[in-house]
């Protein structure tokens, strides 16, 4: 599990409380007095795997520094129903003006680590790993890929900018470019160019559909070759056809397109490396949790 850096979460709530609030709490200034104090517990609505324990506690103290929070669990276990998650102590008012976007960043967060864990301990014992992708919800990327981690699963490249992934787009682009018609000549003569136009610590991945594209891909040895939207049958004759040219371990096989918890056991045991599931991070299945206040007499 990755760690948050404080000062990036502090920006990302920072803006999201402006969303929130902007002028002020219209409700709370109206019927709460400024000075009454509170105690307010946060509780699970059904059962999941918690993450973003830190998001909440820095979204109350941004809105007030003078709050007491006080966590009960930590990111990664499981909760229940009736779970009680943090105890917060403090002005009234602050408290209900922090509350729904601590619960926002809650709810989404222990999501996507929920959605992780199923398909991770679907797949335990396969050696098969569970990666998310770049289907996130924008600005919120790098809490999503946290609380992929958080989950047990693994981040694939953070963006554009730190991993090759060679598509369908850009192999039609490469191909009208270099006047190349056929698939799998464009792939071996696309990775070739490739691994001369990037620097050496750059991994390269590429797409294929096909086994005779797979075939011209593994001729050129990338890093990764993701098998796109394949069937497990045809999964398990790329990985065959891997092994016969003994090229397990130094080109790894990505299976992608589709995969969700009703099919990933048809491709775990297939002998590829990384399962991406785009909906990790895409289908926003929020986990529920509430904030009950207490008023103080």
């Amino acid at each position: 599990m990755t760690t948050l850096d404080k000062k990036r979460i502090d920006r990302i709530i920072r803006f999201a409380l402006k969303e929130d609030i902007r002028t002020g709490d219209v409700t709370s200034k109206a019927v709460i007095d400024r000075f009454l104090d509170a105690d307010a517990v946060i509780l699970a609505r059904e059962k999941g795997v918690i993450a973003g324990m830190d998001m909440i506690e820095r979204t109350f103290a941004a809105v007030d520094c003078s709050l007491k929070f006080r966590p009960l669990v930590t990111d990664g276990e499981r909760i229940t129903p009736e779970t009680e998650i943090a105890f917060i102590e403090g002005n009234a008012r602050a408290i209900l003006k922090g509350e729904r976007t601590a619960l926002n960043f809650l709810g989404m967060l222990s999501g996507v680590s929920t959605r992780t864990r199923e398909l991770v301990e679907t797949v335990k014992g396969s050696g098969v790993k569970i990666y998310d992708t770049r289907k996130t919800i924008p600005l919120h990327r790098y809490l999503q890929k946290y609380a992929v981690t958080v989950g047990g699963g693994h981040n694939h490249r953070d963006g554009l900018w730190d991993m090759v992934l060679i598509k369908d787009n850009h192999l039609k682009a490469f191909g009208m470019q270099k006047k190349i018609t056929a698939p799998e000549e464009i792939i071996q003569s696309i990775i070739r160019h490739t691994r001369k136009s990037v620097q050496k610590n750059i991994k390269i991945e590429i797409e294929v559909e096909t086994l005779k594209e797979c075939e011209a891909a593994l001729g050129e040895k990338p890093d990764v070759i993701m098998l796109d939207n394949m069937p497990p049958e045809t999964v398990r004759n790329a990985v065959i056809m891997r092994k016969e040219k003994n090229l397990e371990g130094e080109v790894l096989f990505e299976v992608s397109g589709g995969i969700n918890k009703n099919n990933i056991k048809d491709f775990a045991p297939c002998g590829i490396d990384i399962i991406s599931v785009g909906a990790l991070t895409s289908s926003l299945t929020h986990i529920d949790f509430s904030l009950e206040v207490i008023f103080r007499k």
